[in-house]
């Protein structure tokens, strides 16, 4: 899909301009689906239902826009799920390691004096 797309220089319309498809990878979820809302209504004013019709060259590369835009927000999507998932992991882990080290105060705490002295001069 990359592949064809970039051998024929495909570009986008875009709001700012026109886009490659490097471009895309920089853009917002919504602005990926701004384009996608645009290439969505251009599909529906193009497409006209016919047994007799073959598609176009241009109804193909309007299909391989949108297919490239959903993919790209499909693995962006993805990308954000990973992220907020390492996010949770990394908190849970920082609370287990704060409730350690707690535990471990609370231990230093029982003992007796002179067994925090022997500490002390172990170190």
């Amino acid at each position: 899909m990359f592949e064809q797309a970039i051998r024929i220089k495909l570009r986008f319309n875009f709001d700012r301009g026109r886009c490659s498809i490097e471009d895309l990878w920089d853009l917002s979820v919504e602005e990926l689906d701004s384009i996608y809302k645009r290439l969505n209504l251009e599909m529906k004013e193009q497409k006209e239902e016919s047994l007799l019709k073959k598609k176009s060259v241009a109804d193909e590369i309007l299909e391989l826009k949108i297919n490239i835009v959903k993919h790209i927000v499909t693995i962006k999507f993805n990308e954000q799920k990973t992220r907020e998932n390492e996010t949770l992991r990394t908190e849970r882990k920082q609370k287990l390691l704060s409730i350690i080290a707690e535990k471990q105060d609370e231990e230093l705490k029982g003992k007796s004096i002179d067994e925090l002295n022997e500490l002390v001069n172990s170190l």
